[in-house]
Protein backbone atom coordinates (compact mmCIF):
# COMPACT_ATOMS: atom_id res chain seq x y z
CA UNK A 1 0.00 0.00 0.00
CA UNK A 2 1.31 3.35 -0.69
CA UNK A 3 0.93 6.13 1.52
CA UNK A 4 -0.21 9.65 -0.52
CA UNK A 5 2.10 12.07 -0.52
CA UNK A 6 0.70 15.27 1.04
CA UNK A 7 0.30 16.43 3.93
CA UNK A 8 3.90 15.64 4.79
CA UNK A 9 6.26 17.77 7.84
CA UNK A 10 8.52 18.67 4.90
CA UNK A 11 5.81 20.54 2.90
CA UNK A 12 3.84 21.94 5.67
CA UNK A 13 7.55 23.95 7.20
CA UNK A 14 8.07 24.99 3.75
CA UNK A 15 4.69 26.70 3.50
CA UNK A 16 4.95 28.38 6.92
CA UNK A 17 8.50 29.51 6.16
CA UNK A 18 7.40 30.81 2.72
CA UNK A 19 3.96 32.40 3.77
CA UNK A 20 6.30 34.82 6.03
CA UNK A 21 7.07 37.04 3.31
CA UNK A 22 3.79 37.49 2.25
CA UNK A 23 2.78 41.46 1.50
CA UNK A 24 -0.82 41.32 3.31
CA UNK A 25 -1.70 40.92 6.98
CA UNK A 26 1.96 40.84 7.81
CA UNK A 27 1.30 41.34 11.31
CA UNK A 28 -0.92 38.12 12.23
CA UNK A 29 0.50 34.90 12.09
CA UNK A 30 -1.39 32.13 9.95
CA UNK A 31 -1.64 28.52 10.88
CA UNK A 32 -0.79 25.58 8.62
CA UNK A 33 -2.55 22.90 8.90
CA UNK A 34 -2.74 19.27 7.76
CA UNK A 35 -5.70 18.48 5.49
CA UNK A 36 -6.61 15.49 3.26
CA UNK A 37 -4.07 15.79 0.46
CA UNK A 38 -3.04 19.12 1.29
CA UNK A 39 -2.49 22.47 3.62
CA UNK A 40 -4.96 24.55 4.86
CA UNK A 41 -3.63 28.17 5.91
CA UNK A 42 -5.88 30.01 8.46
CA UNK A 43 -5.56 33.47 10.34
CA UNK A 44 -7.22 35.70 12.45
CA UNK A 45 -9.00 38.10 10.58
CA UNK A 46 -7.48 41.70 11.53
CA UNK A 47 -8.90 43.38 8.44
CA UNK A 48 -12.48 42.86 10.22
CA UNK A 49 -13.43 42.61 6.41
CA UNK A 50 -14.57 38.85 7.10
CA UNK A 51 -15.61 38.17 10.42
CA UNK A 52 -16.29 41.97 12.68
CA UNK A 53 -14.79 40.12 15.85
CA UNK A 54 -11.82 39.64 14.58
CA UNK A 55 -11.80 35.56 14.76
CA UNK A 56 -9.88 33.00 12.51
CA UNK A 57 -10.65 32.44 8.84
CA UNK A 58 -9.42 30.21 6.14
CA UNK A 59 -7.18 31.70 3.77
CA UNK A 60 -6.37 29.25 1.23
CA UNK A 61 -6.29 25.53 0.48
CA UNK A 62 -2.97 24.13 -1.15
CA UNK A 63 -3.96 20.29 -2.77
CA UNK A 64 -1.75 17.95 -4.36
CA UNK A 65 -3.61 16.66 -7.16
CA UNK A 66 -1.64 13.15 -7.72
CA UNK A 67 -2.92 12.24 -10.62
CA UNK A 68 -2.47 15.25 -12.18
CA UNK A 69 0.53 15.88 -10.32
CA UNK A 70 0.00 19.57 -10.06
CA UNK A 71 -1.36 21.63 -7.49
CA UNK A 72 -4.75 23.46 -6.81
CA UNK A 73 -5.10 26.22 -5.38
CA UNK A 74 -8.47 27.54 -3.40
CA UNK A 75 -9.49 30.34 -2.14
CA UNK A 76 -12.81 30.34 0.24
CA UNK A 77 -15.82 32.27 -0.58
CA UNK A 78 -17.08 33.56 2.52
CA UNK A 79 -20.31 34.27 1.77
CA UNK A 80 -20.79 31.06 0.25
CA UNK A 81 -18.58 29.24 2.78
CA UNK A 82 -17.50 27.19 -0.20
CA UNK A 83 -13.75 27.07 -1.28
CA UNK A 84 -13.09 27.21 -4.70
CA UNK A 85 -10.59 26.97 -6.96
CA UNK A 86 -8.25 29.99 -8.11
CA UNK A 87 -5.83 28.10 -10.19
CA UNK A 88 -3.73 25.14 -10.71
CA UNK A 89 -0.19 25.39 -10.87
CA UNK A 90 3.58 22.96 -11.73
CA UNK A 91 4.80 23.36 -8.65
CA UNK A 92 4.37 24.69 -4.90
CA UNK A 93 6.62 27.64 -5.13
CA UNK A 94 4.69 29.06 -7.82
CA UNK A 95 1.53 28.52 -5.53
CA UNK A 96 3.46 30.05 -2.88
CA UNK A 97 4.61 33.10 -5.05
CA UNK A 98 1.09 33.53 -5.74
CA UNK A 99 -0.61 33.04 -2.06
CA UNK A 100 2.42 35.60 -1.38
CA UNK A 101 1.80 38.67 -3.58
CA UNK A 102 -1.99 38.39 -3.68
CA UNK A 103 -1.96 41.48 -5.34
CA UNK A 104 -6.25 41.18 -6.14
CA UNK A 105 -6.86 40.19 -2.42
CA UNK A 106 -8.45 37.21 -3.19
CA UNK A 107 -7.03 35.01 -0.01
CA UNK A 108 -5.73 37.77 2.71
CA UNK A 109 -8.80 39.31 2.76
Amino acid sequence: MRLPAHPNDLDKKRIERAIKARKRYRYVTPRVLATQGGYRIESACCSRNIDPEGGVVDIALLLFDAEGSAWQLFRKNHGTRLWELDSTHDRLNEVLDLLNDDSERKFWQ
